[in-house]
């Protein structure tokens, strides 16, 4: 069954109030993103569910995977994320490089480094998502590690 992209407004409430009261502008940066992200949707409702869940990623929820998120942004299941990300039509490159050059803007210096390190963690089981048998250089060995960025 495809789902549908509705034009319902969707929002991260609770996100966008703990978002704003910790950074100074916060909403301002959010109806910027939206802004400068919006031509890089075809419809609404991806663009409105895109920005929930950049708000969703943005919370102070413990872990961003697409369940926490969804519950944070006030939505019973993760199913319209998951739809966004797999099936929407978007252009995910361009969303990709507007980012970097509005992270680049804001927090850019001429002189400054950006270091992305992967680690890897022990974890048991073989149902967990990321988990298969690699080589962690945080335990030292090959094993059923997820490593992530």
């Amino acid at each position: 069954m495809r789902q549908s992209d509705t034009t319902t407004k969707i929002s991260c409430p609770a996100t966008t109030d703990a978002t704003a009261s910790t950074i100074e502008g916060g909403r301002a940066y959010v109806a910027d993103m939206a802004r400068r992200l919006a031509p890089y949707f075809a419809r609404s409702g991806s663009r409105q569910r895109a920005l929930a869940y950049l708000q969703g990623l943005l919370s102070e929820a413990e872990r961003k995977h697409s369940w926490q998120v969804a519950e944070v942004c006030g939505e019973p299941t993760p199913y319209g994320f998951q739809y966004l990300l797999s099936r929407a039509d978007w252009d995910a490159d361009a969303v990709r490089d507007e980012l970097r050059t509005y992270s680049m803007q804001h927090l850019g210096d001429p002189n400054g480094v950006m270091v992305l390190d992967e680690t890897g963690f022990l974890k048991k089981g073989h149902h967990s998502a990321g988990v298969a048998r690699q080589y962690s250089g945080t335990v030292g060995k090959v094993g059923a590690h997820p490593v992530v960025l």
